[in-house]
């Protein structure tokens, strides 16, 4: 029997709904808005958006807003943009939790009033010491026996901005000998005089987030808070908030999932903030970046990495994912998407000499071999062409079946050429050759009399242009650490290739300049760098795959 389940976390889901725990299921996603959005986000993000659509529920995007000193309307923007290209439709619900700076702060003083909670004055280094360890009991605060109604003043007073930041905090009153340090009195509001970036300095108190979450969640209506697993230890503190606020409705229920990351690639927010800091990389959207950004400017699909998040399921424990799956992912989705043109990254001049100076002919080229429905394009032969420079030799090895003196290969779509002689500089360099071409062994013409082995690709000099071609390589030579991050970053890991030429005829064939360079892998043209005359494109993916799914 089939189940009916996608994975755990779909069904603890389905089992609340069944037994009416939950009336609709409502999930939401809270980024801090200080960075962008990355793979892992994506992954995190796809499984409350799908268990909300499968359940006809609902889904909200909820900014985490509540620590001002980093946070920025740039990132609410670029999340904004990401959720949008992703096809992940919020609707009309999109939260700050700035917004419920008002209403988390008399839940806190409820918490003071039922001597749930306390101001102290104890500073961080001093906490550290009262919380105690993992194998010792914490010491209680001396601060910790304050009457109600001080608190209340201590509270109101730290709003009112009476006090310096570090100079007092408002805790939880829990366990200090509870095993989970979590719960061993947390701090629940700090002070800060960094202006918000929505609120500017309307507040100088800020609730922390394993306080804030849960009630965010309650007031929005949330049915199922999903998070990574990391958080599975601060469940026991979202559950404390949500069960000592004396709350009506339905209480949220917190599930957590494993971590998925990806062989090769760092998803740590801040190794990426350090690898932009640093210049290592040319900004958050860098074509290396695992951000979304990144993935979209090296012509990353949607329809892959949703298909690849679909592919890989959900753990309970984190996971280790080969980034050849996802490779392979988007391969399978451009195949049948994009065209094939030609694209010479070293060129070799040809000249084909028993054609005229003026000849210009076209032949006809397929769009894309797998897919008929792109069509065709007329492909200019003319008397000086260009190949690959490793599309000939001199001195070939065993099994070389390209061009070779004296030695005839297909020009794709067009005509049998053989290489009569090389042309070379004082120093020996080749600067071209001198071919002729067979004019009754035109491709399509059913020529049968004799074959060739090789079939290369070509330009035309007159009816190609210049581009610059970037290739890359993994962002790192091993994987890194925070000491050694910057140290151990590939140098090779972009490859500028300024005298490549691609054919006009391939221009412009779809609407992103998406396309497989012949023999070369995919990819798509960099708007932000192309200007009219010299567009550069980034290679997307290579045509092999290492990866290869399970039968």
């Amino acid at each position: 029997m089939e189940k009916d389940y996608l994975n755990f976390v779909d069904w603890l889901v389905k089992e609340d709904v069944e037994q009416g725990v939950c009336k609709e299921v409502h999930t939401r996603f809270p980024p801090e808005p200080n960075g962008y959005l990355h793979i892992g986000s994506a992954y995190a993000i796809n499984i409350s958006y799908s268990l909300a659509k499968k359940y006809g529920g609902k889904f909200n995007l909820r900014f985490d807003d509540t620590n001002p000193g980093k946070e920025d309307i740039a990132y609410v923007n670029g999340i904004k943009e990401d959720m949008a290209w992703m096809g992940f439709d919020y609707e009309n619900r999109m939260f700050f939790g700035s917004d419920y700076s008002e209403q988390i702060y008399q839940y806190a003083l409820q918490l003071i009033k039922d001597s749930k909670a306390y101001v102290c004055d104890l500073g961080s280094e001093e906490m550290r010491i009262y919380r105690g360890s993992l194998t010792s009991a914490g010491t209680n605060s001396p601060y910790r026996d304050r009457s109600i109604e001080e608190n209340l003043l201590l509270f109101e007073n730290m709003r009112a901005g009476k006090y310096d930041a570090g100079e007092k905090t408002l805790r939880a009153k829990i366990d200090m000998a509870h095993p989970n340090m979590n719960m061993r009195d947390p701090v629940i509001y700090r002070i800060s005089y960094t202006p918000h970036y929505r609120t500017g300095e309307s507040w100088c108190i800020y609730p922390m987030y394993d306080y804030a979450h849960p009630i965010q969640d309650y007031l929005e209506g949330i049915s199922h808070s999903l998070c990574s697993a990391e958080f599975a230890d601060h469940r026991p503190l979202y559950e404390w908030v949500l069960n000592h606020l004396k709350l009506e409705h339905t209480l949220p229920r917190q599930i957590e999932f494993g971590r998925m990351n990806l062989s090769g690639v760092v998803m740590s927010k801040r190794y990426l903030k350090a690898l932009v800091a640093n210049h290592a990389v040319e900004g958050w959207d860098d074509p290396r970046m695992p951000t979304l950004k990144g993935l979209r400017r090296r012509g990353y699909t949607r329809e892959a990495i949703l298909d690849f998040l679909g592919e890989i399921g959900v753990s309970k424990g984190e996971s280790l994912v080969d980034v050849a799956m996802l490779e392979s992912a988007l391969r399978n989705d451009l195949k049948d998407k994009v065209p094939a043109v030609m694209t010479v990254l070293d060129p070799l001049k040809v000249v084909i000499t028993n054609l005229s100076e003026t000849h210009l002919e076209y032949v006809e080229a397929w769009n894309n071999p797998a897919n008929e429905t792109l069509g065709s394009r007329k492909l200019p032969f003319t008397k000086e062409l260009y190949i690959e420079r490793a599309d000939f030799s001199e001195n070939p090895p065993k099994k070389y079946n390209r061009l070779v003196l004296g030695g005839e290969v297909r020009l794709m779509h067009a005509y049998f050429i053989k290489c009569h002689e090389v042309i070379k500089d004082d120093e020996g360099h080749i600067l071209e050759l001198r071919c002729t071409y067979d004019p009754a062994t035109k491709s399509g013409t059913g020529f049968t009399e004799r074959k060739v082995k090789g079939t290369i690709h070509w330009v035309s000099k007159a009816h190609s242009m210049l581009c610059e071609v970037r290739l890359f390589e993994d962002l790192f030579l091993e994987r890194p650490t925070a000491e050694n991050l910057l140290e151990v970053v590939n140098p090779k890991s972009k490859q500028r290739i300024k005298g490549a030429r691609i054919e006009r005829s391939g221009m412009g064939l779809n609407k992103e300049n998406r396309c497989q360079f012949i023999r070369h892998g995919y990819f798509i043209e960099d708007t932000q760098d192309s200007t009219e005359d010299a567009p550069v494109f980034n290679q997307t993916v290579s045509l092999k795959s290492s990866y290869k799914k399970e039968k």
